[in-house]
């Protein structure tokens, strides 16, 4: 039995053998099994004749009331109840008073600031609701007591109340940041100052749990706002090869996608590219959108952004194309019936590659991949302006004139599949 995340477990001799559920009212058969009368009433009024849990002939069918377990039943219901309504109650998310009274206390303690109670209390709050998260952020100075809350501690000799503290501050920056109103004054308070706030943040996303990496990338993500913040990001060490860790087919799909939207935001500068390069970053990409059970419409789409992106580069363009083409086939397979934007992204990648930069092999990967065919049918489809001018100048490179191809296709066809 569970309520949201109260669980609770049932004794298994309280579980009627037929229903599985909890008895209202055990009876036992003459083979000396006890059933809820309700249950046991309907098998032998099915024309049954045997006791269904040792599939004995039944000599009689009579019911005695098993009244020592229906006692122990009552008693056990009445103690679940009573641990249900305080552990809800202790459960509930706060009121605005006792938050502000709950940030007020953490101001006030600001030697010991071990009191991870109060920030699971916040926590709590923000979860609850959009409009509590937009209270916090908006909070006197409540963002810059968590940034302060997170300066650099050396996690080996620091206490475990304090660890723990700072990981809450982490959660509550994270599910918060959205409602922060100047991005660029965060994301100084983070990088700059004189403090390196960013070593903590990093060094919990290559130790925390899955719910902690997530938050951290998400952070990681936000802070990410020009050339220069996003290079500091890049280029901490272990920052990319966690991302790229996190990428990985058998992570969690959430962790794959926080961590695919923080590769894109610091992904812009040339250095960060030409570094995402070198560390085969294309090949890890190619193998999430191939694998289908970790890949989500919005996994696809990410990772297809990426692509673009690097595309971008000469050496990206050489990844792209390189070995036997499997990159574009698979960026080929995307470029229909997954998404508007996930189309979007596939065919500028195929545009760079093929008309922008005109790559022999990329010619060849995609008329292998029966590219030109879906080309030719995301013309007829519903496509923005900008994808059909790219779709167009693709069938150029091909040496295809699309007027008479699709003509020619309009009579052999007469259902075109959506997208």
């Amino acid at each position: 039995m569970r309520k949201d995340d109260l669980c609770i477990t049932v004794p298994t001799f309280f579980r009627c053998p037929i229903s599985l559920d909890v008895m209202k009212s055990p009876v036992s058969l003459c083979t000396g099994v006890t059933y809820d009368r309700a249950s046991i009433q309907r098998w032998l009024d099915g024309g049954n004749n045997t006791c269904p849990a040792t599939m004995q002939i039944l000599q009689n069918k009579d019911f005695i009331p098993n009244r020592t377990l229906q006692r122990l039943i009552e008693i056990w219901s009445d103690s679940v109840r009573r641990r249900v309504c305080v552990e809800s109650a202790e459960l509930a998310a706060p009121t605005r008073d006792e938050i502000t009274d709950a940030i007020d206390r953490v101001k006030i303690e600001k030697e010991e600031r071990d009191d991870r109670e109060v920030l699971s209390k916040i926590v709590r709050f923000g979860r609850e609701s959009d409009d509590n998260r937009g209270f916090l952020a908006g909070k006197d100075d409540f963002v810059r007591l968590l940034v302060d809350l997170i300066n650099q501690v050396d996690f080996k000799t620091t206490s475990a109340a304090k660890s723990l503290v700072v990981q809450e501050a982490v959660k509550i920056l994270s599910m918060i940041r959205t409602k922060i109103s100047d991005r660029r004054r965060f994301s100084n308070l983070i990088l700059t100052n004189g403090r390196d706030r960013l070593t903590v943040i990093v060094y919990l996303f290559t130790t925390g749990n899955v719910e902690l990496k997530i938050d951290c990338a998400g952070l990681l993500e936000f802070i990410a706002v020009d050339a220069e913040s996003k290079l500091l990001i890049a280029e901490r060490d272990g920052v990319i090869t966690e991302l790229m860790k996190s990428i990985s087919k058998d992570s969690d799909l959430s962790l794959i996608e926080s961590s695919l939207s923080c590769l894109i935001a610091i992904s812009s500068p040339k250095r960060v590219k030409l570094n995402l390069i070198r560390e085969i970053l294309i090949g890890d990409v190619t193998k999430l959108l191939s694998d289908s059970t970790s890949s989500s419409v919005s996994v696809t789409e990410k990772c297809l952004k990426l692509l673009e992106i690097l595309a971008s580069t000469k050496e990206g363009r050489a990844e792209i194309c390189g070995g036997d083409g499997e990159c574009l086939k698979t960026v080929v397979k995307k470029l229909m019936k997954v998404s508007t934007a996930a189309t979007e992204h596939a065919v500028t990648v195929l545009w760079s590659v093929s008309y922008l930069f005109k790559e022999d092999k990329a010619l060849e990967a995609v008329t292998s991949a029966n590219g030109v065919t879906k080309i030719l049918l995301l013309l007829q489809s519903n496509c923005s302006p900008a994808v059909r001018r790219m779709l167009t100048d693709l069938l150029k490179v091909f040496k295809v004139n699309s007027r008479s191809c699709l003509s020619a296709y309009d009579t052999k066809t007469t259902h075109i599949m959506p997208f």
